[in-house]
């Protein structure tokens, strides 16, 4: 390491000695005499200045050599093609917006660091490589935007771990993209092949990760679990058992999490012994993603339980009358293996809490069989006697949702005409079951197990029923660009809510999405909103200002976002064309 000049070398130089500098300097030249003489008509200060800046330079002159270090190895090559042109001053600028911390100029300009996630992703999608400039930024990026990071390791591509050994800043590229399938002609986090073999057996595909399973760090393994996982589950689950008896609790839940993504029937002996494992966590995810898996044991086992608390009531004349409940009077221990959980949260009941999760894991299949043969929506339709209807409504949302079942889902969804929450009644109690009973839906997680086609539709119905105040969450799970009629009901709301005079803050959320959700195409379309109309005798002060605003923000987007992707659809000349 590199050693300063000692005060006697500065002494040697006739250079005063720098405590001494600086020790006039804390005092002041008033109380103590500077260790300099000035020169003619020079004031002690400045002479006191002269000699810190002569005594700083002759100490930096002094400085040791320190031993060189070793260069690091070639960064790999990426043998992906580069940007266009436009596109990479598109990065260039976006990159820049960032890190000056957002859009500049008017309310009116787009905000460049909303449109990089987009950018990123389009780049992704033509399998472009990042220039090699501008990995710095980008992994700094990343670094501060954890929703950026997928995308950015992607777009960095090898060089992006190479970078990431040389600067601990960005150790977090060592994870990889776990859970995604790499970029064409990129290694993924199981680094190349041994001896160049090709990873095509199982045996090979083991040798590969091996090294980087036993010696990684927890990040780094759990991308090579994730990467062996998408190319054979099979191998992935086989590399787990390996070191699963020997890994700490807290990394057995991580890893056993990461096997959502590929889950399969040919997981569940292994989540089966799970079931004993002395982590109450673990227990329970393996309990979990087992429920999801409608051939298992455990769905069995659970639809056996819940067979005998819910049952069918006919009336005389043989036709399905009511739902009746039985809940669980106790939670036992074969229960309790099966990841029902004892004790319930605060404000629940035990036994209403045991019933919703042994609901939940039943396989929804079952119902019909045990109903007549009735399908989904006949079995919603059904009564439920004493007050049961919410917690068993609830408990058939979390099935269709972990079980990703449209038909349920479709069936608990409802009528988009329908409003999300029962306006209460009068008194505590009423208060209090009306609460209940508005509580058991959540309609965001039920239409992301929907097409998306569908969704959109609904959504978009939804909207022209009930306005946007109630529809941000639903906005957030579907399909980016928003699919017609989705992109002209939010249009058409925001139109509304600017004519009623309202609050144009109070929609600044739906505003956003609309300027990263919104087709492109629809720019021109929009032109005419820009315009501001006259101010409404009941409306906000400056309302018509800002929603005029707003919509040229949005319509300049949306152009903005058109140009960005023309800009990566035009191949370089220099250049590899980009795979279709």
């Amino acid at each position: 390491m590199n050693h300063p000049a000692t005060d006697a070398d500065d002494r040697a130089g006739a250079v005063p000695a720098w405590d001494d500098l600086l020790a006039a300097a804390l005092l002041g030249t008033d109380r103590r005499r500077p260790p300099v003489t000035p020169r003619p008509g020079q004031e002690a200060p400045t002479a006191l200045l002269d000699a810190a800046a002569l005594s700083t330079v002759a100490r930096r002159a002094g400085l040791r050599p320190a031993a060189a270090w070793a260069a690091p190895a070639a960064a790999p090559e990426d043998p992906r093609p580069p940007l266009p042109p436009a596109a990479r001053r598109r990065l260039a600028l976006l990159l820049a917006d960032r890190s000056a911390g957002g859009h500049s100029g008017t309310r009116a300009a787009p905000d460049l660091t909303e449109l990089l996630p987009q950018w990123l992703a389009l780049a992704n999608e033509r399998g472009y490589r990042a220039p090699a400039a501008l990995l710095p930024a980008l992994l700094d990026a990343a670094r501060a935007r954890t929703d950026l990071r997928p995308e950015a390791l992607v777009l960095a591509g090898p060089r992006a771990l190479w970078l990431a050994a040389l600067n601990p800043e960005w150790k977090f590229a060592r994870r990889g993209a776990a859970g995604r399938p790499p970029a064409a002609g990129l290694p993924s986090a199981l680094g190349p092949a041994p001896s160049g073999a090709a990873l095509e057996t199982t045996e090979a595909l083991l040798r590969a990760a091996e090294p980087r399973w036993q010696e990684g760090l927890f990040a780094e393994r759990v991308a090579v679990l994730g990467a062996v996982r998408h190319r054979d589950p099979a191998a992935g689950l086989a590399l787990l058992a390996g070191t699963w008896a020997t890994e700490r609790a807290e990394d057995r839940l991580m890893f056993l999490d990461s096997l959502r993504e590929e889950l399969s029937a040919g997981d569940e002996p292994f989540l089966e012994a799970a079931l004993s494992d002395r982590s109450r966590n673990v227990r329970a995810t393996a309990a979990e993603l087992l429920s999801a898996l409608p051939g298992s044991a455990l769905a069995a086992r659970m639809a056996e339980r819940t067979r005998a608390y819910v049952t069918l009531e006919v009336a005389p004349d043989g036709t399905a009358a009511r739902v009746a409940v039985e809940a669980p009077v106790e939670c036992d221990g074969g229960m309790q293996r099966d990841g029902v959980v004892a004790k319930p949260p605060a404000g629940r009941g035990e036994r209403a809490w045991w019933l919703g999760q042994l609901v939940e894991a039943t396989p929804l299949e079952r119902w019909s069989e045990w109903f007549g043969g009735l399908d989904a929506a006949a079995i919603v339709a059904l009564p439920v006697a004493d007050g049961w209807q919410p917690d068993l409504h609830a408990a058939w949302c979390r099935a269709a949702v972990r079980q990703r079942d449209t038909a349920w889902s479709r069936a608990l969804l409802g009528a988009p005409s329908e409003p999300l929450s029962t306006p209460p009644a009068a008194g505590e109690a009423a208060l209090a079951a009306a609460a209940t009973a508005a509580s058991w839906r959540d309609p965001a997680k039920l239409l992301s197990a929907l097409p998306a086609a569908e969704r959109a539709v609904w959504v978009a119905e939804f909207i022209a029923a009930h306005g946007l105040s109630d529809a941000f969450r639903l906005l957030g799970v579907c399909a980016v660009p928003w699919a017609e009629p989705l992109g002209h009901a939010v249009v058409d709301a925001l139109d509304i809510a600017r004519d009623a005079g309202s609050y144009p803050w109070s929609f600044s959320g739906v505003m956003g999405l609309a300027e990263r959700c919104l087709d492109p195409s629809q720019a021109d379309r929009l032109e005419v909103l820009t315009a501001a109309p006259d101010d409404p005798e009941d409306g906000s002060p400056g309302a018509v200002g800002y929603w005029s605003e707003a919509f040229q923000r949005l319509v300049g987007t949306l152009r903005l976002r058109a140009t960005m992707r023309a800009e990566l659809l035009t191949p370089d000349p220099a250049g590899s064309p980009p795979a279709p």
